[in-house]
């Protein structure tokens, strides 16, 4: 059954096999509800098997990408929750981002605005950022008077950016614009407002064209490498790429350069 979530935007184009995903609370700079985790969630869960989708690209309606909770809608609501509706709802949207990580699928975050707590996170867990120029970004947890720690923040930036600068972001909580983010390794490019959406979809669109399978093997290898060591890094890596020698893909990419022509994945 197609996806059709109530609390946010949901494309895909067949032809292409991208997915596009937008977070539309433009009133709220996308601020997210208790139903757009819920949602997010379920959706990211369900993109493997859905039909003809290669790649996903997430970003949001107006001029933010996603400011993160709302406070009129969850942050009261949580101040009347004992210490097990407190854990459900960190859970909730830790669930979020274990999704997102877990999702064979690409994900590219065309981050249009402002990127803030847990919309912060969300770019964090998506495999390539590409910026607007406008894109500042925030993990402005401890300014509110939370660990800025949270939703996997201390395990994924340390990992894009570095312990250092993950540090001093989660840390401060401060903004860093899109040329700061850009230089720490944060962003993978930054371009105009008006080229965003073309750039991001038509990276999508590469990946999408890729083979499925060894990008899920490699998203799952960049995943679970970071607690192996060496050796044990290579011998699933061996393992793996035994797998995909197996695969019609590897076939196809062998026939196709003898042919001189593109190769044609499934």
């Amino acid at each position: 059954m197609p996806l059709a979530p109530q609390s946010f935007l949901y494309q895909h184009d067949p032809h292409t096999g991208v997915a596009t995903i937008t977070l539309n609370r433009p009133d709220r700079l996308n601020a997210l509800t208790f139903d757009v985790y819920r949602e997010l969630r379920d959706a990211f869960r369900a993109l493997d098997g859905e039909p003809g989708v290669r790649a996903v690209v997430i970003t949001g309606a107006g001029r933010a990408f996603c400011s993160g909770g709302d406070v009129e809608d969850i942050i009261g609501a949580l101040f009347a929750r004992d210490d097990a509706g407190l854990l459900e709802f960190t859970r909730l949207t830790c669930d979020l981002i274990l999704a997102m990580r877990q999702c064979r699928r690409p994900i590219v975050a065309a981050l249009n605005g402002t990127v803030a707590g847990a919309g912060a996170v969300i770019a964090a867990a998506s495999d390539v950022r590409i910026a607007a120029e406008s894109a500042k970004i925030a993990f402005l947890f401890v300014k509110v008077g939370l660990s800025g720690a949270d939703m996997g923040a201390a395990w994924l930036l340390p990992r894009i950016v570095g312990h250092g600068h993950a540090s001093e972001l989660l840390m401060a909580g401060d903004f860093i614009d899109a040329q700061t983010a850009l230089r720490i390794g944060l962003y993978n490019r930054v371009v105009a407002g008006a080229n965003l959406m073309g750039e991001a979809r038509g990276f999508a669109e590469r990946l999408a064209r890729g083979p499925s399978v060894a990008l899920g093997i490699t998203k799952d290898a960049l995943n679970r490498e970071a607690h192996m060591d060496l050796a044990t890094a290579i011998e699933a890596e061996a393992q793996a790429q035994a797998g995909c020698m197996r695969s019609p893909n590897f076939r196809e990419a062998y026939e196709a350069f003898k042919a001189k022509r593109e190769p044609k994945f499934v």
